[in-house]
């Protein structure tokens, strides 16, 4: 290389060029660096005197220049090692449980390598970024097993770690929601498989029929809030000078996201309470629930808090009880009439003060005053009947005198963030156990617990694949 560098060829390269020769190049330099360090190791290695497996068997026959391939970061290098052997029973290798070797023939450079990719595009694109970094060419099914076997140990690590922050005058706010994820059809639950199943026409859907694609994903996030107290101005002003003079937004800090598409809505919620009772053992703090309304959500968060024994207030998004406003407007104004608006700016300010109840009755007789029939009063029934269900977490005038949030948006950028971007793209249709391990990757990702847990995750590689494998688990020297 340097001897190329140096010569009248290298000279007349643009920089361009020359990067990429010696990338080429040094890649080679490395892979053989690498080879040079593993075959003086194994000229190195001394036989052992005793070997035992885990079964307390003997191997008392070795065997010297076994041989196994191992693709890496810088090109596909051999590993010789020592066999211990044994009559109908797998050889123990030392040498691979000090090296700790994975199982594939794929190093752990890759794999973390495909598990960043993965999480980032589609495996396609993952595979084309690792060859434009290694040189080494992978395929999109190996990336995927890579990535699934990198995400192995995603729950066991947040079982293990408690989280590194402590916010104890802060309020510890969960939120959950789910988002639909393109599935095989072996992927789908059983329920929509068989609505699937059951379509009239193989070519199209009839009236009334749904694609029956998709699986919920359940999202569940568990943050700190500090509160600022605020009103119905700061929320709502009458002006936009007033706006500029409002009390900002409560501040969230120390997000902690999960997301299963295996799991289910009880499951992913017992997880984010889960992760509550890891930041706050004790109950000293006060929690609060961000909900868009989801009874099915409602009724697990109680579940959870009735197990804990916990007061924990539920909020239903304000967003959501806008849009509801906005369809009821419809009913009584002309589109794009500015009446509609001041309408809608009116009832949301009564709901804000705490007058729900007042609000449905409001526009119920608004409908049957105006003479509409069924059909055109209906989104005006659904919003009163909206704020009449929901009204007992619709108590925003002591979250806003609390500084509570009042909006889900964490949750919904979790949601778009963790699901939408990486597995709603176009075209794409998951198996159940990659889009498991995607979202795995994405979450730690998100978290910023990525690095922290591949340590702990090659640690538990060494454990599960070679020390388990002797006798009390110690790794003869």
């Amino acid at each position: 290389m340097v001897d190329f560098l140096s010569g009248e060829h290298a000279a007349g390269m643009t920089h361009a060029e020359l990067e990429e020769r010696l990338h080429t190049d040094g890649m080679r330099l490395l892979c053989q660096l690498l080879q040079d360090s593993l075959d003086l190791r194994a000229s190195r290695e001394e036989r052992l005197d005793e070997v035992t497996d885990a079964d307390s068997h003997l191997r008392g026959w070795a065997e010297r220049g076994r041989q196994r391939t191992l693709a890496t970061r810088f090109g596909e290098v051999v590993v010789t090692r020592i066999a211990y052997r044994a009559r109908a029973r797998a050889d123990l290798n030392p040498a691979d449980a000090v090296l700790n070797l994975p199982v594939e023939k794929h190093s752990h450079g890759l794999r973390r390598l495909a598990a960043a990719e993965a999480a980032r595009g589609s495996f396609t694109d993952a595979a084309a970024a690792i060859e434009r970094a290694t040189t080494v060419r992978i395929g999109k099914r190996q990336v995927e097993a890579l990535a699934a076997a990198a995400a192995i140990d995603v729950d066991a690590f947040y079982t293990a770690h408690a989280p590194d922050w402590s916010a104890d005058d802060d309020v510890l706010a969960l939120s959950f929601d789910a988002k639909g994820v393109v599935m095989r059809p072996d992927g789908l639950r059983a329920g929509t498989a068989k609505a699937a199943v059951s379509q009239k026409l193989a070519g199209r859907r009839s009236k009334g029929e749904k694609r029956n694609r998709k699986r919920m994903c359940e999202v569940a996030a568990v943050f700190d809030v500090t509160g600022k107290p605020r009103t119905i101005a700061d929320i709502l002003p009458e002006d936009p000078e007033a706006a500029q003079t409002a009390t900002p937004a409560p501040v969230t800090s120390g997000k902690w996201l999960h997301a299963s598409v295996t799991d289910d809505a009880a499951a992913v919620i017992a997880a984010g309470f889960a992760e509550a009772d890891r930041r706050d053992p004790d109950h000293a703090r006060t929690w609060i629930a961000l909900v868009d309304g989801n009874t099915h959500q409602i009724d697990r968060i109680h579940a959870e808090a009735k197990t804990r024994k916990i007061t924990l207030p539920v909020v239903v998004d304000f967003i959501h009880v806008i849009e509801y406003l906005w369809k009821a407007t419809w009913c009584f104004h002309p589109e794009g009439d500015p009446n509609a608006e001041r309408w809608v700016r009116a009832q949301a300010r009564q709901v804000l003060a705490g007058r729900a109840g007042i609000v449905a009755a409001a526009i119920r007789r608004k409908a049957t005053y105006h003479g509409l029939d069924p059909g055109k009063r209906k989104p005006a029934d659904v919003a009163a009947a909206y704020l009449l269900a929901k009204k007992p977490y619709l108590d925003y005038p002591t979250a806003l005198a609390n500084g509570w949030p009042i909006a889900t948006g964490v949750i919904e950028g979790a949601c778009r963030h963790l699901v939408k971007d990486r597995m709603d793209v176009t075209g794409a249709r998951w198996g159940l156990d990659g889009a498991e391990a995607i979202l795995k990757l994405r979450t730690l990702i998100s978290n910023g617990d990525f690095d922290q847990y591949w340590t702990w995750h090659l640690a538990q590689e060494q454990q599960r694949i070679h020390n388990s494998r002797y006798l009390g688990g110690a790794i003869p020297q």
